[in-house]
């Protein structure tokens, strides 16, 4: 069953802990509750659909995908509390935070098993704290790693460039700006070709488009807010997700009814 939550931006009167609506539950999570969907402003996204290959997404083998009822294995994973934090509601010179949400999408340039022992792992240091809100295995398994009304730490210095211009947070004055207080970041496993640097590799699998889009579409976030960390990384050494089918993964996205309205 497809629950959907409506998408607000984080507002506070506290500095910490705005509620984090619109973004898809956890089965440990009861923070996120169900609101009115919000009306979203049409915007262009970080990266065209119409600039990758169809890759078999098209006709009948999409159709086919999509024909599966059931919602697609979930575990919950959860990140050692080290690598995550608070959303903020104020930034650190103290002016309120209205950002909606961004879906941000990765890969692990390693196994999902090695990045969810990574998580696990307590790191004191700002500078290793790392994690996603959620992960995709190969196989389609999706791996619940930080409750979505939380900050994973998926992005360094990064921005995104929407329709409102350049959107980027400092919540911490030692560290750069970022986009993760209004941030959902989802990584998919990379393949065993690309467990090195180089700027592509075999794919991902149908399962895991499936199972993206099966996420994708338990939340409110419109297309033109779906982004990648090669589209708001500021450094230009992020190449994540390579090899990603854009044009496959909206296809199947928008044949969700759930996201009426939310297609550029």
């Amino acid at each position: 069953m497809v629950v959907l939550l409506g998408l607000r931006p984080a507002q506070a009167t506290g500095p910490q802990q705005p509620t984090a609506v619109g973004l898809p539950p956890m089965h440990s999570t009861e923070g996120a509750r169900l609101q009115p969907l919000r009306a979203m402003q049409p915007g262009p996204t970080d990266f065209a659909a119409s600039g990758f290959a169809a890759a078999g997404f098209a006709g009948a083998g999409a159709n086919s995908l999509l024909a599966q009822a059931a919602p697609p294995r979930q575990v919950t994973a959860l990140a050692d509390p080290s690598n995550y934090g608070d959303r903020f509601a104020t930034d650190v010179n103290g002016r309120v935070l209205q950002n909606d949400f961004i879906a941000v999408l990765h890969e692990t340039v390693g196994s999902a098993q090695s990045a969810l022992n990574l998580f696990r792992t307590y790191h004191p240091r700002d500078q290793d704290q790392v994690s996603y809100h959620s992960l995709i295995g190969r196989d389609g398994t999706v791996y619940y790693i930080v409750p979505p009304e939380k900050r994973a730490f998926g992005a360094g210095n990064s921005v995104f460039n929407g329709p409102n211009g350049p959107e980027t947070v400092r919540t911490n004055p030692a560290l750069s700006p970022s986009v993760n207080n209004f941030a959902y970041h989802v990584s998919l496993e990379t393949p065993g070709d690309g467990f090195n640097n180089r700027r592509s590799h075999s794919g991902y699998t149908q399962a895991q488009y499936a199972s993206l889009a099966w996420l994708l579409a338990q939340t409110t976030i419109p297309d033109s807010r779906i982004t990648t960390h090669q589209a708001v990384d500021r450094s230009g050494s992020r190449l994540d997700p390579r090899s990603f089918n854009g044009q496959g993964m909206f296809s199947l996205l928008r044949q969700y009814p759930t996201r009426s309205g939310l297609s550029r």
